[in-house]
C-alpha cells in the first residue's frame, strides 16, 4: 500500500489542502504544524474527513531511522519530527513529501522514496563527513580538529559508502 509520508513543510506548502490523496503524517509533526490555518479549522475537516491521518512509527523503526541518520552523519540536523517521518516511511514502505535536505538524504540512503515540494530535490546523495582544513583529516563528529585544534567543516561525500578513512 502506498503512503504519502507529510512533513512539515508539506503542510507549509499546502499540499494536504489541495490534494485528494490521503496523507500521513505523525503525532509529533501534528503538534508542530497545528496552529496552521486553525480559525479555518482546516486541519480538523482533514482528520474529519480522513484525508489525513496521524500514525506513529514503531520504536524498531524508528531505531532504524536514527541509525541511518547517524551512518549519513545528518543526526545533528534532523528534528525529532523529522525522524518521525523516516521512520513512518521506513515501516510503510510510503512516500515522503519534502523539501528537507537532511531527510531526503537520509530516505534515499535508505531507499525510499522522497518527493520534493517546491524545490527539485536533492541530486547528491552521500555521507557527512567532518574534514579539518588544516591537516586535511577526516572525522565523524567534533567541532574542532583533535590533531591540530582547528575548526572542522564538513562536506557530503558522494556516493553511499565511506571510502576515506575516518578518525573520531
Amino acid at each position: 500500500m502506498d503512503f504519502r509520508i507529510l512533513d512539515a513543510s508539506a503542510f507549509y506548502a499546502g499540499v494536504p489542502f489541495r490534494s485528494d490523496s490521503d496523507c500521513y503524517t505523525t503525532s509529533q509533526v501534528y503538534d508542530e504544524i497545528k496552529h496552521i490555518k486553525k480559525n479555518q479549522g482546516v486541519l480538523g475537516t482533514l482528520l474529519e474527513t480522513n484525508r489525513l491521518k496521524i500514525r506513529e512509527p514503531s520504536k524498531e523503526s524508528t531505531d532504524a531511522a536514527i541509525k541511518a541518520a547517524k551512518d549519513t552523519g545528518d543526526f545533528q540536523q534532523l528534528s525529532k519530527q523529522d525522524i518521525s517521518i523516516i521512520a513512518l516511511c521506513i515501516e510503510t514502505n510510503g512516500e515522503i513529501i519534502s523539501d528537507d535536505f537532511a531527510i531526503s538524504n537520509v530516505g534515499r540512503n535508505l531507499g525510499l522514496k522522497i518527493s520534493p515540494i517546491m524545490t527539485r530535490g536533492i541530486e547528491d546523495v552521500g555521507v557527512w563527513v567532518h574534514y579539518c582544513p588544516g591537516c586535511r583529516t577526516n572525522h565523524t563528529k567534533g567541532k574542532e580538529c583533535p590533531m591540530c585544534g582547528t575548526p572542522l567543516k564538513r562536506k557530503l561525500l558522494k556516493g553511499k559508502s565511506l571510502s576515506v578513512p575516518l578518525n573520531e
